[in-house]
Order: C-alpha cells, then structure tokens, then sequence
C-alpha cells in the first residue's frame, strides 16, 4: 500500500511540473511568438521628474532582438542589438559600437528601472528556470521559477502569477541570488494581436529604498506577430545601418 501512496506521489509531482512548464512555454509563445514587431512608449517617473521615450523593437525566436531609440530627440537613433546572448549598442553621438558585457545585465537600461537583461530578452524561462506551481485560484496560477545549474540568467528566483484564459502575466517578484526582493512588476489591459493575447501595460517598480518612489511604465502601442523580420536586423552592421 505504501509503495501505491508513494507512487502516486511520484506521478503527482510529474503531473504539476508538466503543467507548470505548460503554463511557462504558453506564455512565452505569447510573447515572442515566431517573431515579433513592436513599438513601444516608456514612462519613466522619479523623485525629480517625468520622461518619456519611444522605441521600436525586432525579434525573432529567443536569441535575437533589435530595439532602436524614437525619442526624444537627444536619444533617437540609439540602437541596440542582442544575438545569441551578446549585447551590443551603437550611439550615432560618438559613432560607436559598444560591447555591453554580460556583468552588466543586471545595470538600468536608459535610466529606466527596467534592465539590459529585461530589454534584450536575454533569459528564456522555459530553459533557463525550474518552473514549479504554488499556488491556483480560479484562472490565476501563481509559479516559482529557479535558475537552472549553469544557467546564464541575473535572477535568483522569479515568482510570477499567470491568468491562464490568455496565458499573460499578472504580477511578478524578482529576488536577487540572497532571497532579497529587488523589484515588482504589474501588468494589464490585456489585448489580442492576431492569436497572441498581450498585457499592454507593464509597471515596475524597484524595492531599493534610494529609488523609493520610482516606477517606469512600458506600454505596447502596436504589436505585430509571425509577419516575417528580415535577418538585416540581427548583424552588428544593423546597429549603425538602422539607426539612421
């Protein structure tokens, strides 16, 4: 009988990591889809003031995306390129190229309270976490996500709640690699883009207290998925080529 419970227990265990990694491969196919186009504003508010920016961005599967700088005009043209896990940047000022290296993922993009890591998708959930089911209510499911052995990724854990009617995400906790929570992340107004379910808003506010007070808003203007983005984007020569 106790070699029945126990194997049960096994089977159960399989049975909750198979739909957790379900939910997590669902949602990035949401956000990435086979490629994807977007053009984005981002609101940037602190102590002292309020910014705004524009961006457009390319991507295409995990390892290759391409974000270019609209506004304001002091940044516009600013490009920037991650292939394969590699980061690069071009500012047309100094008509350079420049590595960002991979210590660096972690550092504000932009002055923003978003990340290099969060703006060229550098982790993919489905590979680089152990994903793992806390909690359901209703349609909400609320994940824990943990860095796999070797893996190249700049969170110590992610819990994240999912609303699996549209498989986006709701809220999620980022802790550095001490258990220390560094930052929140709200989403909502979800929309749909072809089969693609969105949440077009994305606060994120930071937890440290000298940035107390300060959130940035992404907002998705206009999204465009599986059309087909030329691999010009994806090239070190795209950086300066594009920023134009």
């Amino acid at each position: 009988m106790k070699k029945w419970i126990v194997l049960l227990s096994v089977c159960t265990s399989f049975l909750i990591a198979d739909e957790a990694r379900m939910i997590i491969e669902k949602l990035e196919e949401n956000l990435r889809g086979k490629d994807v186009y977007a053009k984005m504003e981002i609101i940037v508010k602190t102590k002292r003031h309020t910014r705004n920016m524009r961006i457009e961005s390319w991507g295409k599967g995990k390892k290759k995306n391409f974000t270019k700088i609209l506004s304001p005009s002091r940044d516009r043209g600013i490009t920037f390129l991650n292939l394969d896990k590699q980061m690069w940047q071009y500012v047309p000022k100094i008509e350079r190229i420049i590595k960002i290296p991979a210590s660096m993922m972690l550092q504000s993009w932009m002055g923003t309270d978003i990340t290099n890591d969060d703006m060229v998708k550098q982790s993919s959930l489905v590979d680089d976490y152990q994903v793992s089911i806390l909690k359901k209510e209703g349609p909400l499911v609320t994940l824990k996500l943990i860095p796999k052995s070797g893996a190249a990724v700049v969170w110590g854990k992610i819990i994240s709640k999912v609303d699996t009617r549209y498989f986006v995400q709701v809220e999620d906790h980022f802790y550095d690699d001490e258990g220390a929570e560094v930052r929140t992340m709200r989403y909502s107004k979800v929309k749909k883009f072809g089969v693609h379910y969105v949440t077009t808003d994305m606060r994120i506010i930071p937890l440290d207290p000298d940035k107390k007070g300060n959130e940035t808003t992404i907002r998705i203007l206009n999204a465009t998925f599986d059309q087909g983005i030329s691999e010009a984007y994806f090239s070190k020569s795209a950086l300066k080529r594009f920023s134009r």
